[in-house]
């Protein structure tokens, strides 16, 4: 049995157990990552979590961020799971407080102010407006976009009674989607400046208090359908506010960035045979 060192971090209502793996400090305690995740990020059995951070060496930028899911699969990106592993970077002196990150989905930078992380994110890809798709006996007019994980945007009317895990579920799983899969976002507009969001991720396989990626997509598609400008305030179904920037440019949409609070909540070490 080995003492794994941890910290425990959030960043609007997500969850993360982050490990320093500079040098293969934690792989050698680990070993598999994939199963340390599914056992770690487990709730109420362990110590509970949407995803799992590795801070690794990069030779492309100031560090390597690595995530997985709590079911084991590791991912190309996270929004939130990025401006934590950016925080925990500067607090500790890995870095300055303007950095850059290497990840699977590409290479991003990041400025962390006080209790803030801001991050520009990849440029969104392969948008796709109102298509249909069957969602048990009801069509939905759905909308998509890569924001370095794919995102389904489906607008409701009354975001409080929709039951996203039914919805998203199916939609996750969604033969349109296969074999990847997807993320599902249930956006309200409010205004031009505000929209709330609630998301069924994938990986996590439930609804998550908020997703730094999803709320980036959210934004996205509501400027695309609904004249939503930047800044576009998010709120989360945590309840906490997250902002995204960006600006449209020859029908691209580029200087995307996520911004907000994130917090170091304990430092840990768990028994992990």
């Amino acid at each position: 049995m080995k003492n794994i060192e941890f910290t425990k971090m959030v960043a609007a209502g997500n969850d993360f157990i982050l490990l320093d793996n500079r040098s293969k400090k934690a792989q050698k305690k680990v070993g598999d990552f994939s199963g340390f995740a599914k056992a770690a990020c487990e709730r109420k059995h362990s110590i509970g979590a949407d995803g799992l951070l590795l801070l690794e060496d990069s030779k492309k930028a100031d560090i390597t961020m690595r995530i997985f899911n709590p079911d084991g699969s590791e991912v190309t990106m996270c929004g939130n799971g990025s401006r934590c592993v950016a925080y925990y970077a500067a607090k500790k002196g890995i870095t300055k407080n303007t950095l850059s990150i290497e990840t699977k989905a590409g290479i991003l930078k990041a400025r962390v102010n006080k209790d803030v992380a801001r991050i520009e994110m990849m440029q969104p890809e392969h948008l796709k407006s109102r298509f249909s798709i069957d969602v048990y006996d009801e069509t939905f007019e759905v909308d998509f976009v890569n924001t370095g994980v794919p995102h389904v945007v489906y607008f409701v009317d009354d975001l409080d009674k929709f039951d996203v895990r039914r919805f998203g579920r199916e939609i996750r799983y969604h033969k349109e989607f296969a074999s990847e899969g997807t993320n599902a976002n249930f956006v309200k507009v409010q205004d031009r400046h505000n929209i709330s969001i609630r998301t069924y991720e994938r990986g996590v396989e439930d609804e998550t208090f908020a997703c730094g990626t999803g709320a980036v997509a959210s934004a996205i598609v509501a400027s695309e359908l609904h004249s939503v400008e930047s800044p576009v305030k998010v709120k989360t179904f945590g309840g906490e506010v997250l902002i995204v920037y960006f600006k449209k440019k020859e029908n691209k949409y580029r200087e995307v960035f996520l911004e907000g609070k994130v917090k170091l909540v304990y430092n840990g070490g768990a028994d992990y045979v």
